[in-house]
C-alpha cells in the first residue's frame, strides 16, 4: 500500500507537508493523484508546480454520490492504495467509503470525539476549552468518527485568538498525520475498538 490518493479543496498546507516527506523519504509512498472539487484551489496548483498528476473534477450540478462515483474511477485509474483527505471539504457517501474500506485517512482540527464538523478551532475557542489539538484518524459512514490514529494535544493559551490557536494546531497537523500514514503504511497496527494500537502494543492514540 504505496500510492497516495490526495483529496482537498484549498490550499492544501498539510498535502505540501506530506509532499515535503514523501520527497525526503521520510514517507516510504508515491503521491500518485491530487484532486480537486475547486478549480481554483491553491493546493491544485502546488501539485502541479511540484509536478505531480493533479485533476479538476468539478462537482457544481452533481448529487453526493454521483460525484463520488466519478472520484472512484479516477482514484482506482491511478492505482491509488490509500485516500489522504487534506482540507477535502466534501462529505463523502458511504458508496465511497466501502470502495476504500479502512483505507481512507483525515485530519481533524480537534481532540475528536470533541468539536467534530466545521470550524473546530473556532468551536473550542469559543467554547472555553483549556486544552485542544488534532486527530489523525480513518474515515467511516460518520462525520469525524472513524478509528483514532494518532492525536496530539495543544494548550490554549492566555492572549490566544481563534486565529493564532488555529495556527499553532495545524502545525502539530503538519507532524502527526505523515506519522499516522507512516503507521498505516507499514501494516504494523490493528484496530481495537475504536483505538489503533501498533505491533509494540503502543496505543498510537
Amino acid at each position: 500500500m504505496r500510492r497516495l490518493g490526495i483529496l482537498l479543496s484549498g490550499r492544501g498546507s498539510n498535502f505540501e507537508a506530506i509532499a515535503r516527506n514523501v520527497r525526503s523519504g521520510a514517507l516510504d509512498a508515491e503521491i500518485a493523484v491530487v484532486i480537486s472539487n475547486r478549480a481554483e484551489a491553491p493546493g491544485l496548483a502546488l501539485a502541479r508546480q511540484l509536478g505531480l498528476p493533479a485533476r479538476h473534477i468539478p462537482s457544481k450540478g452533481l448529487e453526493r454520490e454521483a460525484y463520488d462515483a466519478l472520484l472512484i474511477e479516477a482514484l482506482r485509474g491511478h492505482g491509488v492504495e490509500l485516500v489522504i483527505l487534506a482540507g477535502y471539504m466534501r462529505l463523502l457517501s458511504p458508496a465511497f467509503v466501502r470502495a476504500f474500506p479502512m483505507r481512507i485517512l483525515n485530519i481533524h482540527p480537534s481532540l475528536l470525539p470533541a468539536f467534530p464538523g466545521l470550524d473546530a478551532q473556532h468551536q473550542a475557542f469559543e467554547y472555553g476549552a483549556k486544552i485542544t489539538g488534532c486527530t489523525a484518524h480513518f474515515v467511516d459512514e460518520q462525520l469525524d468518527h472513524g478509528p483514532v490514529i494518532r492525536q496530539a494535544a495543544v494548550a490554549v493559551l492566555p492572549g490566544d485568538t481563534a486565529e493564532t490557536l488555529s495556527a499553532r494546531i495545524l502545525e502539530r497537523e503538519h507532524e502527526i498525520y505523515s506519522e499516522a500514514i507512516r503507521i498505516v503504511l507499514s501494516g504494523r497496527y490493528r484496530i481495537e475498538g475504536r483505538r489503533v494500537v501498533t505491533e509494540d502494543g503502543i496505543n498510537v492514540a
